[in-house]
């Protein structure tokens, strides 16, 4: 579309979106519900004295920022309005280490997660408006389930509002199926902006893929043949360079550290660095670690974090250390981060590229 222009080069985030104008397949209910025992994680963010006080202090004035922005209805105004842009959120506030069920974020994720939750399509499992939205939303109900004693998700809530709504276990459940149904469509075995696109493109797909691999980590069941498959999409789009294609190999692969990143990520998740072009977008997004994405600074350090930590943690406390250092210089004296995504957005990004120095979320485990 004309609206993308020369933006195809780059890895283009989910808040710069097509009209979706098909929903999903429609799919069979979920299986039962699994047990879903909370967990109370009984860590206190500013008593985590294994991380710098500067990081402690920039995380948390983070999180109160998105706290007081929050909208009555658990959604983020500062960006693209969807379940995407409030998955981010939630996924920032459970990194802090706080108890997500007594702590002090509590409430706001309590209303977080039933915006996500009634977001979805009860018919197809769609997190809409576009598949960026789905996978974001899909990896923080996957973060959530098992640690959100959903006893206490409804607390104050009409019961009458209750009725219609799903737990996390189902709706994620629900969110995998359309996932994967919207891969079968297909015929790159990946994912686009709308769930029954024709083509695909490797950021779209990162989000969605990370999704699924959460999912399949929380004990959620996601089938084998559908993360090969875009892990094969992945091999297929990536050079022997490091770097790493956009919507068509045949276009080159161009140079984006967001989507050499996005690559490498995936195959750490998936357990597949025995691909083979896995050493190379590694080799990649670990030289030149002062250089700066200036399309999508945002989304690459958010992407550049995650994968640096699983491919070469030693690379990456080099990485982070310049990291921190920039983030404080232009985090706003209200904890917010502004940049080209909207600031809810941006704030988010910017708290989980930060993230890693908790090491609290699943997916963040090496």
């Amino acid at each position: 579309m004309k609206i993308f222009g020369s933006m195809l080069l780059y890895a283009i985030p989910f808040f710069h979106v097509c009209v979706v104008t098909h929903e999903c397949a429609a799919q069979e209910g979920p299986s039962e519900s699994r047990s879903n025992s909370p967990i109370s994680l009984g860590r206190d963010l500013a008593a985590n004295e294994s991380v710098p006080r500067e990081i402690r202090a920039m995380y948390e004035s983070g999180l109160q920022f998105l706290q007081q922005t929050q909208s009555d209805d658990g959604s983020w105004r500062g960006g693209e309005i969807g379940p995407g842009t409030t998955g981010l959120a939630v996924l920032a506030l459970l990194a802090s280490g706080e108890d997500p069920n007594y702590g002090p974020y509590t409430v706001s994720i309590r209303k977080a997660l039933q915006s996500i939750l009634r977001a979805q399509d009860v018919r197809t499992g769609y997190l809409g408006p576009s598949m960026y939205h789905h996978g974001f939303a899909t990896l923080a109900l996957a973060e959530a389930y098992g640690s959100v004693d959903e006893s206490q998700l409804f607390i104050g809530e009409d019961t009458t509002r209750r009725i219609a709504i799903r737990s996390l276990g189902e709706s994620l459940e629900l969110a995998v199926r359309c996932a994967v149904t919207s891969q079968k469509k297909n015929p790159l075995h990946a994912w686009r902006y709308s769930p029954d696109a024709k083509d695909a493109d490797t950021s779209v797909s990162g989000a969605v893929l990370m999704g699924l691999l959460a999912a399949r980590n929380a004990g959620i069941e996601v089938p084998d043949s559908s993360i090969d498959q875009a892990i094969a999409y992945f091999v297929s789009m990536s050079s022997n360079s490091g770097a790493v294609g956009y919507h068509s190999s045949l276009e080159g692969f161009g140079d984006s550290m967001a989507r050499s990143s996005i690559a490498t990520l995936v195959f750490c998740i998936a357990k597949r660095r025995d691909v083979a072009t896995f050493t190379a977008s590694l080799n990649k997004i670990s030289s030149d670690l002062d250089s700066i994405d200036t399309q999508w600074p945002e989304y690459t350090r958010y992407y550049r974090a995650q994968a640096l930590f699983q491919g070469d943690v030693a690379t990456w406390e080099k990485w982070n250390r310049i990291l921190v250092r920039r983030l404080k210089e232009i985090q706003a004296t209200d904890g917010s981060f502004k940049g080209s995504m909207g600031v809810s957005n941006d704030t988010s990004m910017a708290l989980l590229a930060l993230a890693l120095n908790f090491r609290l979320l699943p997916i963040y485990e090496r």
